[in-house]
């Protein structure tokens, strides 16, 4: 496939997972990743090397390189990074020797495939393993709850095939999100915001890579405001029409005076107490007054 951007990829670590909110009220779940201390240590043009790519590196969890590696990072004076990935990009000559890169090589809108080493689950068997459905619970069953089954056919093929679904070490591999949508872009802080899950447990290292959108997706990616969600901001993070909305139906001073003249008219005064017991003691039927004497 062509390169045909000029990002080079970062290596960040994974902090967590966190849900925020997009401009509808819906909640998405977004990974927080931080890319400090990314650096270019080596350069590779056409000329010299037949493709352009760069080389970062960044702060990782070795403590100790060995000395062709520190010969290699002197020369861009950057001999305490011991992560180091190579990006294809275009226009490599663009880049400096030791130049910072950060969080600011993506924005938000844009989509990122992520890679890192998924978490290790040691020895599994294939329920867990495959999600498969054991064997009978009834019927003289008493030790087939979850067993795999048959694993093959008996004469022919008269073996088992290569990637059969079986038991075994589940976990720590090397595995990539691709095309997630980047909610936001912190340079400040240098951390990225990307929506889904990501490879890895936390403080797991991770490479971010420029992605490309699918192009069966037809609709538009939901649209995030961050800004104000750090903030606090609550009435900006409604869309302007639910605003409207919450405006019209708060009463206002004038409704209080037209609602207190309603409530003045429909109390009764005395006169009319007098009038309602007068009417009570003086019954309108004459024959019921009759029978009373």
């Amino acid at each position: 496939m062509a390169i045909t951007h000029q990002n080079p990829g970062l290596i960040g670590r994974k902090i967590g997972m966190m849900t925020v909110f997009d401009a509808s009220g819906r909640a998405r779940g977004v990974t927080v990743i931080e890319v400090t201390g990314n650096r270019i240590t080596q350069i590779r043009t056409q000329d010299r090397d037949g493709y352009e790519a760069v080389q970062v590196g960044a702060p990782g969890k070795r403590n100790r390189i060995n000395k062709p590696e520190q010969g290699h990072l002197r020369k861009s004076e950057t001999e305490s990074l011991s992560e180091l990935r190579e990006f294809r990009i275009l226009g490599s000559d663009s880049f400096e020797l030791g130049q910072e890169i950060g969080a600011d090589q993506f924005e938000s809108g844009t989509y990122v495939n992520v890679t890192g080493v998924t978490k290790g689950r040691g020895f599994a068997g294939g329920v867990r393993r495959w999600n498969f459905r054991g064997g009978p619970k009834t019927h003289g069953q008493s030790d087939r709850h979850r067993a795999p089954g048959s694993i093959g056919a008996g004469t022919t093929p008269g073996r088992v095939w290569k990637g059969q679904k079986m038991a075994g070490h589940m976990g720590n591999r090397r595995r990539t999100s691709l095309n997630l949508l980047v909610v936001y872009s912190d340079p400040e802080r240098q951390l990225i915001f990307v929506q889904g899950a990501v490879p890895g447990p936390r403080n797991g290292t991770v490479i971010i890579a420029q992605g490309r959108r699918n192009p069966l997706l037809d609709y538009d990616p939901p649209v995030f405001n961050f800004d104000q969600l750090v903030e606090g901001d609550i009435e900006s993070d409604l869309p302007s029409d639910e605003i409207d909305q919450v405006e019209e139906s708060v009463v206002t001073e004038a409704d209080d005076v037209v609602l207190e003249d309603a409530i003045e008219e429909s109390v009764v005064t005395e006169a009319d107490d007098v009038v309602l017991e007068d009417a009570i003691e003086e019954p309108s039927d004459p024959s019921i007054k009759e029978d009373s004497v």
